[in-house]
């Protein structure tokens, strides 16, 4: 019998650790660089689809990986997905053009959907429960940190070097990190299982979820969703959905196991990360644009006020990896929700009057909700399924909670476009006689508000006016996501009641070493 090395296990950490920071900063660090782009390469149309197609990229792909971690083994998954998203970020670095940019960051997405999902299988494989609890809470906290750095890293590589200065840092950091895990994983212990790969189910999923964000982005573009061209797509993403369901369930390697629906804290995971991540990443996208366009804050200033929702992420992922092994997952999880949902009550009080004071103490609140819940769920599914379907679980409960988030966006972003329609034609028609020239520029271009060039210009008078009608459309915004959070909340009480002990299953998914 072949012997096999035993794990390095901290230098397997470095190295996820590592490759989770660059994947997650760089979801924040593209956006301070894009102006810059956009000057030199152009292509203002298709400027959302730099994101857009990395996350329909790295959404698609997370179940995909997850399966694939499962047969085929977590070293050589992970370092190709990682191989996936340094290619990705080096063309990048090198495009001619806004089309080739988009295309290169899908390939950076399709990466980067493997990182965090099979980053956290690692980290189940490598530690036993209690210890795992504490290393996910720090996993959870390397993702804040690097999301709050990236604006500021973004920032500063564009001014001092160059916007492809931000695609090529990824490269060292990401080769030093393959180096890691290729040899902290040499002696990875994978059990042979058969060839079969789900290709059909595999192609109709990536069809549907593919049909499915798209739609939504378009969805968001505008007041209604009543459209061809959204129709179109959502009904197309539904029928696939349903050949998906009926491929996987007589494929012999799905790629999403169904049979996981069947354990109650999975089902609770996807509910409760669907909601929560519907609830509180389509609201976080509005928060800055609240605070410019009615509070009249600068882009810093807004910024400065999402850092204590960071903050407090990540230290109630911290917390809540350990309490979970003092209280059970279910009054965490609770508790979480109850943070979430008491945070968009006060969200939807804000107004015209709010001060950042106030906005940071919500922040806060809305943070520490996530990190309660976020951490301990994903640690409930871990335990809770057999080591053989552990990669499909994680990623299965990571998927949920950005498809949720995906979703958010789309729905509260045409609520405002209605509202904001709304309130600007009351506005102009019921405006004195010598403010109606000056706001019909404004109602025709609201961004005017929100550029504190331009809005310094518009006068107190006109301000006055248009103030309450941004607070009124955006702040609807936090009415639909608090309406959400009271679901999450009750979603929350489907989590199974216990200790975290008690819940596990009895293979419980053990470090390679069998320890």
């Amino acid at each position: 019998m072949t012997a096999h090395r035993e794990p390095q296990r901290r230098l397997v950490l470095a190295g996820v650790m590592g490759s989770v920071f660059l994947a997650a900063m760089e979801s924040t660090v593209v956006a301070t660089a894009m102006p810059t782009v956009i000057a030199t390469l152009g292509g203002i149309q298709i400027y959302s689809w730099v994101f857009s197609g990395f996350l329909l990229a790295s959404t698609v792909t997370m179940p995909l990986w997850g399966r694939l971690a499962d047969q085929l083994g977590r070293r050589r998954v992970y370092l190709t997905g990682l191989s996936l998203f340094l290619i990705g970020s080096a063309l990048s670095g090198l495009s001619q053009g806004m089309g080739q940019l988009v295309a290169f960051r899908a390939i950076q997405g399709l990466g980067a959907g493997s990182l965090i999902t099979v980053g956290m299988t690692i980290i189940a494989d490598l530690y036993g429960l209690e210890r795992r609890a504490k290393m996910q809470g720090y996993f959870s906290g390397v993702w804040g940190v690097a999301s709050l750095v990236g604006p500021l890293i973004g920032g500063f590589l564009t001014d001092a070097v160059s916007w492809r200065a931000v695609f090529y840092i990824n490269l060292p950091f990401g080769l030093l990190a393959m180096a890691a895990i290729g040899w902290g994983l040499a002696g990875e212990r994978t059990a042979p299982r058969a060839a079969a790969f789900d290709y059909a189910g595999t192609a109709v999923f990536a069809s549907a979820i593919s049909a499915l964000l798209i739609g939504l982005v378009e969805a968001g573009r505008g007041a209604s969703w009543w459209r061809p061209s959204v129709l179109g797509l959502l009904g197309f993403s539904a029928v696939l959905l349903v050949f998906f369901v009926m491929i996987e369930r007589r494929a012999v390697e799905p790629v999403v196991p169904l049979g996981l629906f069947a354990i109650p804290m999975v089902r609770a995971a996807a509910a409760t990360g669907f909601l929560s991540g519907m609830a509180m990443f389509g609201a976080i996208t509005f928060v800055p644009l609240f605070l410019q366009a009615v509070t009249g804050s600068s882009a810093t200033q807004a910024g400065f006020v999402l850092m204590p929702f960071v903050i407090g992420w990540v230290v109630c992922s911290i917390l809540g990896a350990r309490l979970v092994l003092r209280v059970g997952y279910s009054s965490v999880v609770v508790a979480g929700m109850l943070f979430l949902t008491l945070a968009f009550v006060l969200l939807a009080g804000w107004n015209e009057s709010l001060t950042r004071g106030a906005a940071m103490r919500d922040m806060i609140l809305a943070g520490a909700g996530m990190g309660l819940v976020f951490v301990p769920m994903l640690i409930a599914v871990q335990s809770a399924v057999l080591r053989s379907v552990l990669g499909s679980a994680t990623s299965v409960t990571g998927f949920f909670r950005t498809i949720g988030g995906a979703i958010g966006v789309a729905v509260m972003g045409s609520v405002m476009a209605q509202r904001l329609h709304q309130e600007l034609s009351a506005l102009l028609a019921g405006a004195p006689v010598a403010l109606q020239a000056r706001l019909s520029e404004v109602v025709a271009h609201p961004d005017l508000i929100v550029n504190p060039v331009t809005r310094a210009g518009l006068g107190a008078d006109v301000l006055g006016q248009m103030q309450p009608a941004m607070a009124h459309a955006v702040g609807s915004v936090f009415v639909v996501g608090l309406v959400v959070a009271v679901a999450a909340l009750a979603s929350a009480f489907l989590v199974p009641a216990g200790q975290a002990r008690d819940l596990a299953v009895a293979q419980e998914p053990a470090a390679p070493s069998g320890s």
